[in-house]
């Protein structure tokens, strides 16, 4: 395949044998992980039935993925909600993240969600580009905060 072509990419469930690409383009995304820890948590995500990880493949390489799950909250409908989403970057520009993207949107339509959701970090300027050209919009600025336990 040429890189960025596309029409030459399948888009499939994630499987086990997936993980070592998984997690190499978690640590493109800034998420360095190791493929033990990939797998273990790939193992968790596919028992579960309110999640989903796709994988877009070319010539039997692993290029891009993206998470997607159902987030039930008391102060809204039911939405999905994406968890991650990274292109190879060889691959970049060719059309594989709008792929994965609506294979996650058709995914939450069947599990009846009313909207898909995204976070962005503020410095990925290309992201937030690339999900405006896909018909999304921005709705809200957050600070996120976490406490490590």
């Amino acid at each position: 395949m040429n890189p960025g072509n596309s029409k030459q990419v399948t888009i499939r469930l994630a499987s086990a044998g997936d993980a070592e690409r998984i997690a190499m383009l978690a640590g493109q995304l800034g998420y360095p992980v190791s493929t033990e820890e990939t797998q273990r948590r790939l193992e968790v995500l596919q028992t579960d039935d309110d999640h989903a990880l796709y994988v877009a493949e070319s010539n039997g390489h692993v290029v891009g993925w993206v998470h997607v799950y159902v987030a039930c909250l008391v102060i809204i409908d039911r939405q999905a909600e994406i968890g991650g989403l990274v292109v190879d970057e060889d691959y970049r520009h060719g059309g594989v993240g709008r792929l994965l993207m609506h294979k996650a949107e058709e995914w939450a339509r069947e599990k009846e969600c009313c909207a898909v959701y995204l976070r962005s970090n503020v410095l990925r300027k290309d992201a937030h580009a690339f999900y405006e050209r896909i018909g999304y919009t921005t709705f809200k600025t957050s600070r996120s905060f976490r406490k490590v336990s």
